[in-house]
């Protein structure tokens, strides 16, 4: 399937890059086949496990997103579409990769630029077909065998903010003096700079979630405590197209409807915990703060630790009796499930539910829980509360690694409770260990590696120091203390 067109696209670049590329691009076609687990989980201390989860997290980036244009599927190891916010994830896994000793930093490189040579040369315009973006956004999804729009996905907003995340970090660790790292820097503050965010304003100074060639803008905005922070920041950073500060009062004046306490723990609460995690996996928000932060006398970073805890005491106490629950098997975040339909469970009829954004709500009656739980929610939160955290990690893998840790690291998501002989969606029933997802999505993974990573070296997050559009962006919305001392 991407055999001419990588040929083609590689005639385009420059003939080092070209030839890096072709004698090492690490990229395996996904195929149709369920990934199969290693087996019996290996006796591995807990250092043991963090490592080798990074690494094979790394290893869904570096084997499935293909080389040439840097297109990432938005699950794997299936054939999927792509995902421009997975692809801004796996921009980000490079300096982990080099900085690892995983890639070669000449690789690394070489796949970066190849990336944003795609995103620079990608058709932008307002058909509705035969673009990958408009107005400097990239539509939500797109094709992986031509990098255009995938059927009728949105222009996003907050996954071109996510895509830019990564596009920023390599611009930033390829700091070094020569003529491709130079080249990768202005190709990336390009990239960035021809994103029109003021255009995106189409209901007032919040940001509009997204617009579609047929229907135009999409009805809502970004208000309220939610993942879209850092779209936030870069709107407000920018050089050429900034968006002015009552943008970010807008974003905020959402905050009331979700301040509250939730399992005994008060916060600026949001269900499902990739809210929490998505920015700070790229930005360093500990000790520095808003208006609406210093008031309450805490950062966003002790927020996101408070979130976190209440995450783990809602599975401690289990109101619903799921199988599973306790201290150490939690996390409740957007993931696959195994069926979307009502069945009994204890006396009572209960939804289950495929894709869905999981989570604790602050009205116990907006619960969004069904069994299912993503390793994901809790490995992302390892930074704001390693000692949950890593326990949930190791006793996840001891329970379950024998069908829940993979080729890739821990698959998606599992569900002890699904005993039921029925054929799930996707995924597969294992036994009396319940469903267990074969699939790993990128936006998942990305925050793994990322916090896993930060935990470890801090290494986005200083990355995130050095950039004069971060900085500018959190200024501008009125952060203050902390680094930006």
């Amino acid at each position: 399937m991407y055999s001419l067109s990588r040929r083609i696209f590689i005639q385009g670049l420059s003939a080092a890059t070209a030839a890096l590329l072709a004698a090492c691009s690490g990229f395996r076609r996904p195929d149709s086949k369920p990934v199969r687990p290693w087996g019996a989980p290996s006796p591995l201390s807990t250092e043991q496990l963090l490592d080798e989860t990074e690494r094979r997290t790394f290893n869904f980036f570096w084997e499935t997103t293909e080389p040439t244009r840097g297109l990432a599927p938005d699950y794997g190891p299936e054939a999927s579409q792509a995902s421009i916010a997975a692809m801004g994830f796996a921009l980000t896994a490079l300096p982990i990769g080099v900085e690892r000793g995983w890639v070669r930093r000449d690789l690394a490189l070489a796949r970066a630029t190849a990336t944003l040579q795609f995103l620079r040369d990608a058709p932008q315009g307002s058909a509705p077909s035969g673009c990958s973006g408009y107005h400097g956004f990239f539509y939500h999804f797109l094709d992986m065998t031509n990098g255009t729009r995938y059927r009728n996905s949105e222009l996003s907003s907050v996954d071109t903010a996510e895509l830019m995340m990564g596009v920023r970090c390599c611009g930033q660790y390829f700091s070094g003096p020569s003529d491709e790292e130079a080249a990768l820097r202005t190709l990336a503050e390009d990239l960035c700079e021809r994103v029109e965010w003021p255009w995106m304003q189409a209901h007032g100074p919040a940001i509009c979630m997204g617009w579609r060639p047929e229907t135009g803008f999409l009805r809502d905005n970004w208000i309220g405590y939610n993942e879209a922070m850092m779209l936030y920041l870069l709107a407000l950073g920018s050089v050429s197209h900034p968006v002015g500060p009552e943008a970010w009062a807008a974003w905020t004046a959402g905050y009331s409807d979700s301040w509250g306490t939730v399992q005994g723990i008060e916060h600026l609460t949001f269900g499902a915990l990739f809210a929490h995690q998505f920015t700070q996996a790229w930005v360093d928000l500990r000790g520095t703060s808003d208006a609406y932060m210093r008031e309450r006398g805490f950062d966003y970073f002790e927020n996101s630790r408070r979130a976190t805890l209440s995450q783990q005491a809602y599975a401690i106490a289990n109101p619903l009796g799921w199988a599973g629950y306790g201290a150490n098997v939690w996390g409740l975040s957007a993931s696959d499930g195994p069926v979307s339909q009502a069945l009994p469970y204890h006396g009572q009829q209960r939804a289950f539910h495929t894709y869905a954004a999981r989570g604790v709500c602050l009205n116990p009656a907006e619960d969004y829980d069904d069994g299912t739980l993503t390793p994901m929610a809790a490995l992302s939160s390892l930074p704001f509360a390693p000692e949950v955290v890593l326990p949930a990690m190791d006793e996840m893998y001891q329970r379950y690694g024998t069908v829940l840790f993979g080729e890739y690291g821990f698959l998606d998501s599992f569900n002890p409770s699904f005993q039921y002989d029925l054929i799930p969606d996707h995924g597969r029933r294992v036994g009396d260990l319940g469903w267990v997802d074969t699939r790993y999505y990128g936006i998942n993974q990305g925050p793994i590696l990322a916090m896993i990573e930060n935990h470890r070296s801090g290494l986005l997050w200083r990355l995130s120091r050095g950039d004069a559009v971060i900085r500018r962006g959190l200024e501008r919305a009125g952060f203050q203390g902390g680094w930006l001392s």
